[in-house]
């Protein structure tokens, strides 16, 4: 079926009719957009079966007239006596298989799921759709099972068919599905709970056509690489091949190659506030990585506007000190972005010389790295990312959030290595960008990472860049 017709499936109910008939409901719905309609007896008040099949007529050839499909839940023999266009089922209901053969091939088939197993198995049994909830709390289905975004995600993933997501879905949090791979949502109070049913849809509808259909947006506030490998330009690219729509407001202009870095123009504070001020009215970024900020007016500036912005998924990269062991930017801007940017980031991505200084520590184990991310979040209350390095592990980087979380890696034996850094933290941001959850975020981008560096690009005379384009893309599917 056309997941097109799937965008915003309006469940109804009888509890909020507030005098209007069920047509009249219905009709309001459709002219507000509602793509679908699922009649639901499960709750309101009962009327007769006569007023009932005498309703369902009238629903029926309203839906047709609008081309919306429209079916009802659960009950199969009333479905086939009244010759609707199909039936919805649930997981205690008949067997989806069974309820093929009655309705026959032609009807539609929807069916509800809360697991990969369940999804497959309606898919192979005939489902036509899948709704899969509750993704939001809710309180029309006592008995729904709480269905995480990553669950909903794989489902996406290992069914062909369209899925739409269920439960306490609303205008205001719908976008948080973004990304998931689903093709509509399906709500009762959202549309039919509204005094005005018609505006109500119109604004569910919008917000869903929305979320669908906008590419995700990444801000980068980083300086600029001449020779392409690193900062904004790094993050950029690691950004459109992630497939998020990157932005940037350059904090420095560096004349630098893969020898090393000859000159550095910082931005004026205020012409960086002009940058931010343009992006941030115009095209809202749904995720901002920080690279390196050298001046302490410019922090001032970035933890203001984003602040005053209300910017979220921030992932600050906090420039300070190479691996080599040698300083980037002076003790007073440290300091302030230590105070300043820190605190307001969801996750920093320090390498261990880095580490050691917000956290006060030596590092040079793998015990050690963990005693350290926990100092820092403790002192900072945001997540740290420890990147591991082959000074200590072998590419295994180490996340605190309250937890500890171990993503492993295999060092891979290439010498240039420009842009890591940039690479990494923008392709989390990416991914935070895209709705998912922190830690999903990281284990795509150090994926995303690692199938660059073994792409085995090798540009320049020194350490070179990475090749971001390479072909094979899998971890993002």
């Amino acid at each position: 079926m056309k997941s097109a017709s799937l965008q915003v499936y309006a469940v109804t109910t009888r509890c909020y009719l507030q005098g209007k008939s069920l047509y009249e409901a219905v009709k309001e719905a459709i002219a507000g957009g509602a793509t679908f309609i699922q009649l639901r007896e499960k709750d309101g008040p009962t009327i007769s079966k006569a007023a009932l099949l005498e309703e369902i007529a009238h629903i029926k050839t309203l839906c047709h007239k609008h081309d919306v499909p429209f079916v009802i839940d659960d009950d199969v023999a009333l479905a086939m006596e009244t010759e609707v266009d199909g039936v919805h089922v649930g997981q205690e209901d008949m067997n989806c298989q069974d309820v093929r053969k009655l309705i026959g091939p032609h009807k539609i088939l929807g069916v509800s799921a809360q697991t990969v197993e369940q999804a497959i198995a309606a898919e192979k049994q005939g489902a036509d759709y899948l709704g899969v909830g509750a993704v939001f709390p809710t309180n029309s289905k006592d008995d729904a099972q709480d269905v995480s975004r990553q669950m909903l995600i794989d489902i996406c993933e290992a069914v062909s068919i369209p899925v739409i997501a269920i439960g306490g879905i609303t205008h205001d949090n719908v976008r948080a599905l973004k990304g998931t791979g689903i093709v509509g949502v399906a709500v009762i109070s959202e549309i039919f709970k509204a005094s005005d049913i018609t505006k109500a849809t119109q604004t569910l509808s919008q917000a869903v056509h929305k979320m669908l259909c906008d590419v995700p947006t990444a801000l980068t506030i980083a300086g600029s690489d001449a020779s392409g490998g690193a900062g904004i330009q790094a993050d950029l690219k690691t950004m459109i091949t992630n497939h998020v729509y990157g932005m940037s407001a350059i904090t420095a202009l560096t004349a630098q190659n893969t020898l090393g870095v000859k000159s550095v123009m910082n931005v004026t504070p205020d012409f960086l506030r002009d940058e931010l001020d343009a992006i941030f009215t115009d095209i809202y970024p749904e995720a901002v990585k920080i690279g390196m900020v050298s001046e302490r007016a410019l922090i001032h500036v970035i933890k203001e506007r984003l602040t005053y912005y209300q910017a979220k998924h921030i992932v600050l990269d906090p420039v300070m000190v190479a691996t080599s062991g040698a300083k980037l930017i002076s003790d007073d801007a440290m300091n302030v972005l230590q105070e300043e940017l820190i605190p307001l980031a969801e996750v920093i991505t320090p390498n261990i010389p880095e580490a050691e200084i917000l956290s006060g520590m030596s590092i040079s184990n793998a015990q050690e790295m963990e005693e350290a991310v926990q100092t820092i979040y403790e002192r900072y209350h945001t997540a740290v990312l420890l990147k591991g390095g082959h000074a200590i592990n072998d590419a295994n980087d180490l996340l605190y959030d309250g937890h500890i979380v171990w993503f492993k890696g295999k060092r891979i034996n290439n010498p240039n290595t420009h842009g890591t850094g940039c690479t990494l933290s923008s392709a989390i941001a990416s991914h935070l960008a895209k709705g998912e959850t922190l830690t999903s975020a990281i284990a795509k981008a150090k994926q995303y990472l690692s199938d660059a560096l073994a792409a085995q690009l090798d540009l320049g005379h020194g350490s070179g860049p990475l090749n971001h384009d390479f072909k094979e893309m899998h971890y993002d599917k």
